[in-house]
Parts: C-alpha cells; sequence; structure tokens
C-alpha cells in the first residue's frame, strides 16, 4: 500500500464507544430527586434536601454512574447540598482520586422572592411567556433572582475557566437542570430558550468536550441502568 492509498485522519471524530484520553471534557450530572415536600413548590435555588427513599431504591444508578465516569476525573459540585449529597453517594459506589471542590457557577438559577411559591400560584407572577419546557422564558427576570441569560453567562464563565486551567482533562460536574442547559447553550452557541428544549433528568449524564476551542456535544440526558 503507498502513501497515498492510506486513508489520512482530519478533524476530530468520535468513531468508536471508547471516549479518547487527553480531551478537556466535562461530565455533567444532575442531581438525584429531591424530597417530596420540596418538589410541591418552585424551589429553585433553595437548598432542599433529597428524597432518601428514591436514594435508597437507585442504588444501582449511582454504582453505574461510578463506574460510567473516569476514575482520575477532577469533581466539582454545586454549594446545594442536593448536589453534593448525589456526588458523595456516586462516589461512594466508586473508587476515585480526586476530592470535589464546590463550584458556585454552577448552581441552580435563582427564582429570588418567587423561591418557595406552590406550583398552583407561580403562573400569576410572570411577567413574560414562560417557555413551554422550563418554568419561565429566558428573558424573564424574577425579582432579586437571576435571569436564565445570567445563569448562562455565569456558567459559560464557569465551563472556559476550568477548560482553560485543566485541558486535557477529564472534569466531573454535579449540577442542576438548569444549569446544565445553560452549559448546552453555550456549547452550542444557541439561545438559553432553544436550550431549555433539552430534557436533564435526575442523575442523567451530559458529556461536553472542548476542542482547539470549539465545544462538541457528545451526549445529553443519558440515564443510568437503575438495576446496576
Amino acid at each position: 500500500m503507498t502513501q497515498t492509498d492510506k486513508a489520512v485522519p482530519h478533524g476530530h471524530f468520535l468513531d468508536t464507544p471508547e471516549l479518547p484520553k487527553g480531551v478537556t471534557r466535562f461530565w455533567m450530572i444532575r442531581h438525584a430527586v429531591v424530597e417530596a415536600s420540596a418538589r410541591k413548590t418552585m424551589y429553585g435555588a433553595l437548598d432542599v434536601p433529597l428524597c432518601r427513599e428514591a436514594m435508597a431504591s437507585q442504588q444501582g444508578g449511582y454504582a453505574t454512574l461510578a463506574r460510567r465516569l473516569p476514575t482520575d476525573a477532577l469533581w466539582y459540585s454545586s454549594p446545594l447540598q442536593r448536589a453534593r449529597d448525589t456526588a458523595s453517594e456516586i462516589r461512594k459506589a466508586g473508587a476515585f482520586s480526586q476530592d470535589v471542590t464546590i463550584d458556585g457557577r454552577f448552581i441552580e438559577q435563582s427564582i429570588g422572592e418567587w423561591h418557595g411559591t406552590p406550583h398552583t400560584e407561580f403562573m400569576s407572577l410572570l411577567r413574560l411567556p414562560p417557555n413551554p419546557f422550563w418554568s419561565i422564558s429566558a428573558c424573564e427576570l424574577p425579582p432579586g433572582g437571576e435571569s436564565m441569560l445570567d445563569v448562562c453567562a455565569r456558567v459559560a464563565h464557569g465551563l472556559e475557566d476550568l477548560a482553560n486551567a485543566h485541558e486535557g482533562e477529564d472534569m466531573v460536574v454535579v449540577s442542576h437542570g438548569g444549569a446544565i442547559r445553560a452549559a448546552l447553550a453555550h456549547a452550542l452557541g444557541v439561545h438559553p430558550d432553544t436550550a431549555l428544549r433539552f430534557s436533564i433528568q435526575n442523575l442523567s449524564i451530559t458529556i461536553l468536550e472542548r476542542i482547539d476551542c470549539l465545544w462538541r456535544v457528545v451526549t445529553v440526558n443519558e440515564l443510568p441502568d437503575f438495576r446496576g
């Protein structure tokens, strides 16, 4: 075979199931289900606890996540307890070499004075039509809170900052549905209202990569096998 007969690779393609090492990669995980009473209200960035019954029944999912994640990855978590406890449960099911660093840039959207509002009363507070797949429009600014535009700005800063500091490394970020959608908006260069069309379920993984200052989405809302 001559040199001209050989296939010359170009671009960055993923053709095999294994993700290559040496790529700046974020494994973004949404926290587990919160307790039932909190789910009756708009809890946003309130520090509500996880549902212990759900945690007990989903231990197989934590084990699956632990096997899926790179053991040498750097770990980051939102400061909210539900994210930190989720990280702890995953880590107990595996053998990870790095401690968890708390990073407030990956906290959930704050809805300010609207926190704790029952779902039945929430619509009356809105000044803009809500996004069909989120509680409010990306442009809605709750009093004392932040819009999804604000969330996208801080999440984008967090991603770029960590990518610059840890080029070529794997990073696990345990975060929230709104913040992970904001990360997708940044990676894809789309308006936050468009990114809100993604489903981000509890305990799902969304994988983003930065290659040559460009972002690639590897997977979105990948759910673990809860049978373990």
